[in-house]
């Protein structure tokens, strides 16, 4: 059976660039793939950018309610019939994704039989899952962790959000990186010591 896969990192874990990798080495072998990506992510227009400088155009850009598994299936049906089958689905910034779209990638997978391979981000600059991601944590077959490090050396978990030289902890939960502001992945000693706060614990204390 065909699965859900979902790899994902703080900020410049090389996610992009894994992606990438992965549609080289099914192509290698001869074999179709579909990358796609969430049309919210405007960074690239309709290019996946790995900031080792490889680039590529996607086939799918995802509108909000698309119904992914009826675009995607009615795409490799038509592919089946010209014996050029699709041999995996590779979604770029999968944490953008709806929460319905993430249902849909498991059906590819279960009904459909199209491996489905989603990168994305686990946690935003406030540390709250994004529902895209949320939902995948919940319904992927695998999870996998793409691993970068803090500027202190330690492994990092969290993405600082920077506009200029300061980081900022409000503001909405999407903005796009080196469009309005920039990201820096930390781990958690050093996202408190920039003033980062942990929301639950704010909240229960303030209520004190």
């Amino acid at each position: 059976m065909a699965k859900l896969y979902y790899r994902y990192g703080a900020m410049n874990s090389g996610k992009s660039t894994a992606l990438l990798q992965a549609a080289y080495n099914y192509e290698e072998r001869g074999q179709r793939v579909l990358l796609a990506k969430p049309l919210i992510d405007t960074k690239g227009d309709r290019t996946i950018v790995s900031r080792l400088g490889v680039a590529r155009e996607v086939d799918l850009l995802v509108e909000p309610e698309v119904d992914l598994y009826a675009l995607v299936s009615g795409i490799a049906d038509e592919g089946a019939a010209r014996g050029e089958p699709v041999a995996c689905l590779l979604v770029d910034e999968a944490q953008f994704l709806e929460e319905s779209q993430v249902d849909d990638l498991l059906e590819l997978a279960v009904r459909a039989s199209i491996p489905v391979l989603a990168y994305g981000i686990r946690t935003d600059f406030r540390t709250h899952s994004f529902p895209g991601s949320r939902r995948l944590l919940e319904v992927a077959h695998s999870l996998e962790e793409l691993k970068t490090i803090c500027r202190c050396g330690r492994k990092a978990m969290f993405n600082g959000r920077k506009i200029g030289e300061r980081f900022v902890f409000d503001g909405a939960q999407v903005a796009i990186d080196g469009v309005e502001v920039t990201y820096e992945s930390l781990c958690p000693s050093c996202y408190l010591e920039a003033g980062g706060v942990l929301p639950y614990r704010a909240a229960r204390n303030a209520r004190r």
